[in-house]
């Protein structure tokens, strides 16, 4: 696994989602290791959970879903890359990739990009 090319500093930033939580980018990983190129999208986003008030999943996969069109699209075509995958992933604090934490929660999604669009694959 490698970490991908620097996104630009304007998504260093909160960044607009449909729900309107606060929401940054941690990093962008380039993983072959499922056998082809997969691009992690990881971002932090502290108000999910699933206790009263916190954005649960129904809310974040709309988010999720914009974070790709919005972000990842553009940043695959800006680095000519072709994953066969796009995976989006929220957590409510920074966790370390591959490491397991139990007091955190954490959202994924996966969405194949066809003509400039993200099509949801389901994880």
């Amino acid at each position: 696994m490698c970490c991908a090319p620097p996104v630009s500093a304007d998504t260093e930033n909160l960044l607009s989602v449909p729900s309107g939580q606060p929401v940054h980018l941690s990093d962008v990983l380039l993983d072959s290791n499922p056998g082809e190129l997969w691009v992690r999208f990881r971002f932090i986003a502290p108000r999910i959970g699933s206790d009263v008030g916190r954005i649960g999943y129904d809310v974040a996969s709309v988010d999720m879903e914009h974070l790709c069109q919005t972000l990842a699209v553009t940043y695959v075509a800006k680095y000519e890359l072709e994953p066969a995958r796009v995976v989006i992933s929220l957590s409510d604090r920074p966790i370390e990739f591959g490491r397991t934490s139990p007091d955190a929660t954490q959202f994924f999604e996966a969405y194949r990009l066809e003509q400039s669009r993200c099509i949801w694959e389901g994880l």
